[in-house]
């Protein structure tokens, strides 16, 4: 039997990803010691406490059932999270819904908002899974460059009318994966205006809105006045909460386009397990408590990383939330191959800039998932490349 993927399979090849794990397992059967700062997951355990209610309640009978969505009690939890975090008053009813972590929400967002030959207006460099969820969709990218003099914002205004007018969605990630940008109210003001403008949607990752390291909250898009005429923001308990492999995560704000999105997650799953949704509601109500020591941990991972680094003779800047470092390459090199040459001369695993575009060329993301003393020796081990 002859198997032939279909022609969209085309736009998916193996990832960087998957290549730098083949490479760095040889690298390991050789009996190589590596500091693997390439994956942006978190290597926190969750609070004892969520682990606690998950266990519990898993071990209980009636736990096994479909959930068919997200609970009462995680949709109140939400809503309170950003009444408390951002002064944000959201219906639990009709102004969030649930999704099975953020990647699949990014993925399956455009299928519910775009036809195929619509344009989508995305970052470069941006997080991988944003190109995915567009070309399932049959829509077309148009790239917002992200650029230092910016401070890695995109420039709205240098968007064409034309290409303006035929844009149906506009993904935005601050701070972001891979660069660590921070936005302002200002900066949310224009886009609320572009999209108004335009009759753009917006959508806003806040994957990583409890990093930030200045500043008294977390930033939402959602907080500036007209966001939620033109928006929505989808958030996970990923990178906050240290439940990764919980896969929970939630999209709120425009109810017209929460309504879109619960059509469609009706037809593609089940809902989250119910434990996990528990655990999670009890994450949110504990999130200043939970998210303080976390954030403190990577503010100090963010310091001794990018202080180690300049000691060596790599300027880099240190980020103002996130959890990764996006580091220019000293000498302009090729990203791909500075970072085997890292493998091989140091040991210290990073991903190429230009895996997340064509922009990212010059840079390498560098994650923020080590402790500091193993952060301060990747950077002494660093050296031996950069020098």
């Amino acid at each position: 039997m002859t198997i032939e993927p279909s022609i969209k399979m085309a736009a998916f090849d193996s990832s960087i990803f998957s290549n730098l794990k083949t490479y760095t397992d040889e690298k390991k059967q050789k009996g190589k010691t590596l500091i693997d700062l390439s994956l942006g997951s978190p290597d926190l355990p969750p609070d004892e406490r969520i682990r606690a209610i998950l266990a519990n309640e898993s071990a209980k009978s009636e736990a096994y059932g479909y959930t068919l969505g997200g609970t009462e009690l995680f949709y109140k939890s939400v809503a309170d999270y950003y009444k408390r975090r951002s002064g944000i008053n959201l219906n639990p009813k009709t102004e969030i819904v649930q999704t099975m972590g953020s990647q699949e929400g990014l993925v399956h967002l455009p299928l519910a908002f775009c036809n195929p030959g619509d344009i989508v207006l995305t970052t470069n460099p941006a997080y991988v899974a944003y190109e995915a969820g567009i070309t399932l969709a049959g829509a077309v990218q148009y790239y917002m460059p992200l650029l230092s003099e910016n401070r890695f914002l995109p420039d709205l205004s240098l968007i064409p009318d034309d290409v303006a007018k035929k844009a149906k969605l506009m993904l935005l990630n601050l701070p972001g994966n891979p660069v660590p940008a921070m936005p302002d109210d200002a900066f949310f003001e224009q886009v609320i205006v572009f999209a108004k403008k335009h009759q753009i949607i917006v959508l806003h990752d806040a994957a990583y809105s409890e990093f930030y390291f200045t500043g008294e909250k977390p930033f939402s898009f959602l907080a500036i006045p007209g966001a939620m005429e033109v928006g929505i923001e989808i958030n996970s308990l990923s990178k906050s909460f240290s439940l990764a492999g919980a896969r929970v995560a939630y999209i709120a704000g425009n109810a017209g386009m929460i309504a879109v999105l619960k059509q469609l997650k009706s037809n593609l799953d089940y809902g989250v397990f119910d434990p996990i949704q528990k655990a999670a509601a009890f994450a949110l109500d504990q999130a200043e408590e939970i998210t303080d020591k976390l954030r403190a941990e990577f503010r100090a991972r963010a310091e001794a990383l990018s202080t180690g680094l300049q000691n060596i003779g790599w300027p880099v800047e240190r980020p103002n939330g996130g959890m990764f470092l996006w580091a220019k390459i000293p000498r302009g090199e090729d990203d791909r191959a500075f970072v085997f040459q890292a493998i091989d001369e140091s040991g210290v695993v990073m991903v190429p800039g230009s895996a997340f575009g064509t922009a990212g060329k010059d840079y390498v993301r560098i994650a923020l998932v080590q402790p500091v003393p193993i952060l301060k020796q990747a950077a002494k081990e660093l050296k031996k490349v950069i020098s």
